[in-house]
C-alpha cells in the first residue's frame, strides 16, 4: 500500500482546506458544525462511490432515491473558523474543536475546544491506499486507557478496544454471543472515550465491507495504534467531538436522519414463530393462539407473520399464500384486527427459481445481474436457489410495492417485516443498476436492505396515509433507523445469549439504533426450561422491542404457557411492560426528538463514576431505571452495583432506599425482575382495565422517588 504523501495546500474556504496530493488526488477537510468536521479522499481517477444514501442531515428530508452526491454540503453549518498556517501545515479551530493538519505525509491531531487531545493520527503513514487491491486504511494512534464502542451489532463487551471486527452483514443463525463476528448490520461507526476522558464519535461513510483493528495488530515500528480497513471503497469519514457520550450519539443520529417516531402499538409485546406458520394447520393454529391470549388475560398488541404463510415445503416464496395452510386469510387477519392485534408479514427479498414471478422479474431486469452475461446472479436461498431483486432498479421497486399491496396489506396486514435482506451474494461480477450508474454489488449490498425497507415503507404509507409509518429490518447499514425497527438476528437459546445479548443490545444503541430488541427465549436451538424462559422474559420486557420468537427442530413453540408451571410469572412480566408503557413511550418521543438511547449502558448516565465502566449485565432504561436482570441459572439473589451520582437509589416496587456508588445483594426470587429507580425520578404509569393492559392505556398514576 503507498500512503497519501506529498500533501500540499491547494485552496483554503470558510469550511476548510483541500489538499493536493502527489498522485493527482486531493484530500478535502471541512467543518459542518462547531464540533464535526470532514475528510474525505477523492482518487486521482474520482471516487469509487460518487454517492452515499446514510447522509440526511435536514430534518425530515430523506435522501434521494438515486442518492447523495458524495460532495454535497448543504443541509451543513459553516462554522467560523480560524486558520493558522504553522511549520507543519496548518490548524483549524472552530472554538469548540480543533485539528492540525500535518501536510507532506498527511495526519490529523484533533483537540477539544480547551486544547485537550482527543485524538490523533498514526505519525507514521496514516493513510493508505492500495493500487492492487483498492482497499484504503486510516491508521490512529492509540492509548491503552481508550474505550472503544459502536459497529452496530456487536458481541461479546461492550469495550471493543483488543477486538478486529468486520462490518459485513451476513445471515448470522445460530452466532456465538460472547465472540461471533459479523452479524446483521453494516455499521462502520465508532464511539470513543478518549485517555483523557472527553468524548468523540468517526463515521466512516461507505458502502464496501470494512475491518476495524481495535489493538490487535502491532508492529514495532508504528508504536501503538489502530485502523480501519476500506475494501475498495473510498475513505470519507466524519469526526465528531463532545462531552458526554449522549452528545457525541445525538450528532451522529442527526447527520444520519434521525429516528423514525413509531405508532404506539409497536411498543406492546408482540408473538411470532415459525412454527406457528409453517404448521400444516396453521390458520388454525393461529386462531387457538388468539383464545388462548384471551383466556390467559396476556395483553398482546401485535402478531407477527413468520414467513410460513408462503411456504411450499421449507421453500418459501414471496408474496404468494399457501392456502391449504390459510384457506381464508383475510378473515384470519380481520380477526386479529378485531382483537386488538395489529398483523406484521415477513417478506424476502430474493424469489426462488420456480417463483411465479420469476420469469416477469427478470423480464424487466429486476434481479442483481452478471456485469458479463448480463443474466440474473443465482445463489442458494431457503432450501433452493433463486436471485436477489435489485433495489436500485425502479421497475424492481415498482414490483414489490405492487406485489406487496396486492399480496400482503389488502389482506388486512399493516406492516413489512423485511428479513433475509443482507444480500450475502459473493459472485465478484456482480452488478446493481444503481439508478442508470451501474454500481458493483460490494459497493452495495447494504444499500439493498435499506432501500427495500423504504420500498415497504413508502407502500405502507399509500395503503394507510392516516397512520405513522413502522417496518422491521434484521439487515441494515445507517440510515435503516429512519424507516424500521431491528433486532439481534436468529440467536440461541442458552444462558450464554441471554447474558451476551444484552450487551448487544447496549451496543446497538451506543450505535446509534434506538429501537432494538432480541428474540425472546431464544429463536434456534433448543427448549429453554421453564427457569431460563421466565428470566428471558423479564430481562427483555423492558427492551424497546419485545416479540417472542422461535423455530425449534422439534416443532415446539416459545409462546407464553409453554410451561404452564411459570405461565403467571411471564404474564407478570409482560404486564409489567404495558404498565411501564407510558415511560416507554416518553423514551421513544426523546430518541425521535433528542436523538437519546432508550436502552443505555450505566456510564452513558454516569460517565464521571469509574465504577460503571465494568462489565455488566444491568442496564438504564433512560435515565430513571436501572433494570438488573437474572443471567444465571438458579441466581435467586444478585449483586448489583448502583452508580453514583443520584442521592440514592429505590426499589421500584416496594420503595426500599439503596446508597448510590456500591454495591448490594438484592433477592431476586424467579418472580420478580430486580428495577431501581434513582432519586428523584418521576416515572409515568399506567393502569388498565382488570389488570389487562393495552398499549393506548393512558397514564393513570406518576411514581415520584423522593430524595427527602
Amino acid at each position: 500500500m503507498n500512503p497519501l504523501a506529498a500533501a500540499t495546500i491547494d485552496a483554503l474556504h470558510a469550511q476548510g482546506v483541500r489538499l493536493a496530493l502527489a498522485d493527482g488526488g486531493q484530500v478535502q477537510l471541512d467543518f459542518l458544525s462547531p464540533t464535526m468536521a470532514r475528510l474525505r479522499h477523492r482518487g486521482p481517477q474520482g471516487y469509487r462511490e460518487p454517492r452515499t444514501w446514510a447522509i440526511a442531515p435536514v430534518p425530515g428530508q430523506d435522501v434521494p432515491w438515486a442518492g447523495r452526491p458524495r460532495d454535497d454540503l448543504s443541509g451543513f453549518e459553516s462554522p467560523p473558523l480560524t486558520v493558522e498556517p504553522n511549520a507543519s501545515g496548518l490548524r483549524l479551530d472552530s472554538g469548540a474543536l480543533s485539528v492540525q493538519v500535518r501536510t507532506g505525509t498527511l495526519a490529523l491531531t484533533w483537540r477539544d475546544g480547551q486544547g485537550r487531545p482527543l485524538a490523533a493520527d498514526r505519525p507514521t503513514s496514516a493513510y493508505l491506499a492500495s493500487r492492487r487491491t483498492g482497499a484504503v486504511r486510516h491508521y490512529l494512534q492509540r492509548d491503552r486507557a481508550e474505550r472503544y464502542y459502536g459497529l452496530g451489532d456487536k458481541t461479546g463487551p461492550l469495550d471493543l478496544h483488543g477486538r478486529r471486527l468486520r462490518t459485513l452483514a451476513l445471515d448470522s443463525l445460530g452466532y456465538d454471543p460472547a465472540c461471533g463476528d459479523p452479524l446483521y448490520k453494516h455499521w462502520p461507526f465508532v464511539l470513543c472515550r478518549a485517555a483523557s476522558g472527553h468524548w468523540y464519535g468517526l463515521y466512516y461513510d461507505t458502502l464496501c465491507a470494512c475491518t476495524f483493528d481495535l489493538g490487535c495488530e502491532h508492529d514495532n515500528y508504528h508504536g501503538l495504534y489502530r485502523h480501519v480497513e476500506i475494501d475498495d471503497g473510498d475513505l470519507d469519514y466524519y469526526f465528531m467531538a463532545g462531552s458526554t457520550p449522549g452528545a457525541v450519539i445525538a450528532q451522529f443520529v442527526r447527520l444520519i436522519g434521525g429516528t423514525a417516531l413509531p405508532p404506539r402499538w409497536t411498543l406492546g409485546y408482540a408473538q411470532t414463530a415459525m412454527g406457528l406458520a409453517d404448521a400444516p394447520d396453521a390458520q388454525d393454529r393461529l386462531n387457538d393462539f388468539m383464545d388462548r391470549m384471551a383466556a390467559e388475560g396476556i395483553p398482546c398488541s401485535a402478531f407477527h407473520y413468520g414467513s410460513g404463510y408462503s411456504s411450499r415445503g421449507k421453500r418459501r416464496y414471496v408474496f404468494t399464500w399457501n392456502r391449504d395452510k390459510f384457506p381464508d386469510p383475510k378473515a384470519l387477519n380481520a380477526r386479529f384486527q378485531a382483537q386488538g392485534l395489529r398483523v406484521v408479514a415477513n417478506v424476502k427479498p430474493c424469489l426462488l427459481d420456480d417463483h411465479p414471478d420469476y420469469a416477469q422479474v427478470s423480464e424487466q431486469q429486476g434481479f442483481i445481474q452478471d456485469a458479463g452475461t448480463g443474466t440474473p446472479v443465482i445463489e442458494p436461498f431457503w432450501d433452493g436457489v433463486g436471485s436477489h431483486l435489485d433495489f436500485t432498479r425502479p421497475a424492481a421497486v415498482r414490483w414489490w410495492q405492487d406485489s406487496l399491496r396486492r399480496q400482503v396489506l389488502d389482506y388486512g396486514i399493516d406492516v413489512a417485516w423485511n428479513d433475509n435482506n443482507e444480500y450475502a451474494v459473493l459472485d465478484d461480477n456482480a452488478v446493481c443498476h444503481g439508478f442508470g450508474e451501474p454500481l458493483a454489488l460490494h459497493r452495495a449490498r447494504p444499500l439493498h436492505a435499506l432501500l427495500m425497507t423504504r420500498a415497504s415503507c413508502e407502500a405502507q404509507a399509500l395503503h394507510q396515509p392516516h397512520e405513522p409509518v413502522f417496518s422491521v429490518s434484521r439487515g441494515g447499514m445507517p440510515g435503516i433507523q429512519r424507516h424500521a425497527q431491528t433486532w439481534t438476528g436468529d440467536n440461541t437459546t442458552s444462558w450464554e445469549t441471554l447474558r451476551w445479548n444484552i450487551r448487544t443490545g447496549l451496543q446497538m444503541s451506543l450505535s446509534g439504533l434506538f429501537n432494538v430488541g432480541h428474540d425472546v427465549g431464544g429463536f434456534a436451538g433448543p427448549v429453554p426450561d421453564a427457569e431460563l424462559f421466565v428470566r428471558w422474559v423479564q430481562a427483555c420486557c423492558l427492551n424497546p422491542r419485545m416479540v417472542m420468537n422461535s423455530w425449534k427442530a422439534d416443532g415446539t413453540v416459545n409462546l407464553p404457557w409453554l410451561h404452564p408451571g411459570v405461565t403467571p410469572l411471564v404474564a407478570a412480566a409482560i404486564r409489567l411492560r404495558y404498565r411501564l408503557l407510558p415511560y416507554l413511550w416518553r423514551l421513544f418521543e426523546r430518541a425521535s426528538r433528542e436523538h437519546q438511547p432508550i436502552l443505555r449502558p450505566l456510564f452513558f448516565e454516569f460517565p464521571e463514576d469509574p465504577a460503571s465502566y465494568a462489565d455488566s449485565d444491568d442496564f438504564m432504561l433512560g435515565d430513571a431505571l436501572l433494570v438488573a436482570p437474572v443471567v444465571v441459572a438458579g441466581e435467586r439473589r444478585r449483586s448489583v452495583y448502583l452508580p453514583a451520582g443520584p442521592a440514592a437509589w429505590f426499589d421500584f416496587e416496594t420503595g426500599q432506599r439503596y446508597a448510590a456508588g456500591q454495591r448490594h445483594e438484592v433477592d431476586a426470587p424467579l418472580d420478580r425482575l430486580p428495577l431501581f429507580a434513582r432519586a428523584g425520578a418521576e416515572v409515568p404509569l399506567a393502569q388498565g382495565q382488570d389488570g389487562r393492559h393495552r398499549h393506548d392505556d393512558p397514564v393513570s398514576e406518576w411514581r415520584r422517588f423522593d430524595p427527602a
